[in-house]
């Protein structure tokens, strides 16, 4: 079974896209945002990933949140599950092809870190990225039921970056 996208080959437009989309995001959380971040694989220079952009929205408060999913509705974003308490998500498809993620958490949330953390480790880790990328490519390869089966396969292995990146 496939993925929501294929993973391909880093793309030198990806930090371009995350910061037209970020300009956009911007305008629909105001005074509430309290940081924007690419996140993800996307965001890390070299690694091969599906180019499904990344973004974290880090809010100071989710009173809006009703009017910023309307909003977000404007823009493609759909709500997606929440992928646990606290940690909003959206996804953006064009057509039927997946082009972005958003994830909004409120300021101090365990996930900011989390996300942040493996960024920053992938960005600087060269060992550590090819054997992500590696693992990627194999768990793709190997995928029989979707996207959760990916996501299940990688969790042990990012678990143990978040941890090398807390040291």
């Amino acid at each position: 079974m496939t993925l929501t996208s294929s993973i391909t080959s880093y793309d030198e437009r990806w930090p371009h896209l995350f910061e037209e989309a970020a300009g956009r995001l911007r305008s629909i959380f105001g005074d509430a945002c309290v940081e924007i971040h690419h996140v993800g694989s996307t965001a890390v220079e070299g690694l091969a990933a599906k180019p499904e952009i990344d973004i974290l929205v880090v809010v100071s408060d989710v009173s809006r949140f009703d009017r910023w999913q309307t909003d977000l509705l404007g823009l493609g974003y759909r709500r997606g599950g929440d992928l646990m308490k606290g940690h909003h998500f959206f996804k953006r498809d064009v057509g039927k092809v997946r082009t972005h993620k958003l994830h909004l958490c409120l300021s101090g949330h365990t996930q900011i870190q989390r996300m942040l953390g493996i960024r920053d480790h992938l960005r600087t880790n060269s060992a550590d990225r090819r054997a992500y990328a590696e693992l990627k490519l194999r768990l793709e390869k190997e995928n029989s039921s979707g996207i959760a089966e990916y996501l299940e396969g990688k969790a042990p292995f990012l678990d143990d970056l978040y941890r090398k990146s807390r040291k």
